[in-house]
């Protein structure tokens, strides 16, 4: 037997040696083409932790992600959109959300990496939760719940890094907007929400105030919610905490409301002869 055949024959009997064990301990296996004739094999083992067995036939632990049982679910999926799969573990955490973790199979280096996320203070599930992924629009999705509130943060590549492409704050202003600008909601609408969507350097593209439990769709720009003006005259300033202008809103003018800062809102308004009119209206007097 020449060296190559003995060596691939020697892999193919530690993955079979391996995978008995696992099937021993009842534990799923998951195995993974993870290029030309190379394929890996995982399972989980005690509190979430990841056991491989690589092509080289050399083993990988990763810590993985657990439920309260020390269990998790294994499967593969294309996260970075190159074609091959990645490794993906899931668990239940608390009673409604699920934590992520994803391993990248880098040929380099022969081995499991975990998806680099961004560093960034707007996201609020602070990594992948629940995640989903956009094929059609190479756009991911981590989801989370925190007291009432449902969060989405949404992620996209750039030269093959992940960036922050959407995610959004809780509007905090109580009833105050609506004795200012008042927006017709349903039973079924959620809080509302201030969504952002930031360019890979982290600029700030748009923004909008709309429902916070109904993610806007990747592929689209964000719609904003309109509501007609309350007061018989509503200040219209340039900035936040201006205390001086000449321009008013009317009673029943309808605005669309894209941004909030300190209690001021920033609203557009369609005049009918000189076109979108910006500025903020202090929704806190």
């Amino acid at each position: 037997m020449n060296k190559v055949k003995g060596g691939r024959y020697a892999v193919l009997c530690a993955a079979l040696l391996w995978m008995g064990v696992s099937a021993a301990a009842d534990d799923p296996v998951l195995r993974m083409v993870v290029g030309p004739d190379q394929v890996a094999t995982a399972r989980v083992e005690a509190q979430g932790t990841l056991a491989l067995l690589l092509p080289s036939g050399r083993q990988q632990r990763l810590d993985g992600v657990a439920d309260a049982d020390g269990g998790a679910r294994l499967s593969q999926l294309d996260v970075d959109f190159d074609g091959r799969p990645e490794l993906v573990a899931r668990a239940s955490v608390g009673q409604v959300n699920e934590a992520v973790a994803v391993y990248r199979f880098d040929i380099p280096q022969a081995r499991f990496v975990p998806l680099a996320l961004p560093a960034s203070s707007h996201e609020q599930c602070g990594g992948l939760m629940g995640l989903d992924v956009d094929a059609a629009n190479r756009t991911l999705s981590s989801s989370c719940r925190s007291g009432p509130m449902w969060y989405v943060d949404q992620y996209r590549y750039h030269d093959g890094r992940l960036y922050l492409y959407r995610a959004e704050r809780t509007l905090m202003l109580g009833d105050a907007l609506e004795a200012t600008i008042f927006v017709k909601q349903t039973a079924d609408s959620g809080p509302m929400a201030v969504w952002t969507t930031y360019d890979p350097t982290g600029k700030v593209l748009e923004t909008a105030i709309s429902d916070g439990l109904v993610a806007p769709r990747s592929d689209r720009r964000l719609l904003a919610f309109s509501g007609q003006v309350v007061p018989a005259r509503l200040p219209l300033y340039a900035r936040p905490g201006d205390t001086a202008t000449r321009r008013y809103l009317v009673r029943e003018d309808r605005v669309e409301l894209l941004d909030e800062k300190d209690g001021w809102v920033k609203v557009r308004y369609a005049n009918p002869t000189r076109g979108d009119i910006l500025g903020w209206v202090n929704a806190n007097p």
